[in-house]
């Protein structure tokens, strides 16, 4: 399996990660009713850590779609080389990073990082449309 690969299947992880963090802080506020509900009614607003979770959590989700396009693509299209898959564990690794520093509430680092792992996807992304 190539790297580029390896990563899409291991954010994968991380997306269960990031989706049962936030849950199990979000139920922590909201009780076990609510969970098992349909979540129907108003809630008070998540305190901070669940905050930061689900920030977090849908921010790993805005950029998915962007990471599987350009993974795969490369893949695909046989224009994975070692510099794809040096960005895609970059992407990764900045993703993981920026987990614990979102729920711990880190300014401007979780920024940089963020940053850093979206500049990876666009390498990738401009192999795939241009190289």
């Amino acid at each position: 399996m190539t790297a580029e690969l390896t990563v899409l299947a291991l954010s994968g992880v991380l997306l269960l990660v990031h989706v049962f963090a936030a849950t199990h802080y979000k139920t922590k506020q909201y009780g076990v009713e609510w969970n098992m509900g349909a979540r129907d009614e108003d809630t008070e607003p998540l305190n901070d850590i669940a905050g930061r979770l689900d920030r977090a959590r849908g921010n790993f989700l805005e950029t998915l779609p962007l990471a599987i396009i350009a993974l795969l693509g490369v893949v695909v299209a046989g224009k994975a080389s070692d510099l794809t898959a040096i960005a895609a564990w970059v992407w990764l690794a900045a993703r993981v990073i920026y987990l614990p520093l979102y729920w711990a509430g880190i300014p401007k680092i979780r920024t940089y990082v963020w940053g850093v792992g979206l500049l990876a996807l666009l390498f990738v992304l401009g192999v795939l449309l241009i190289g």
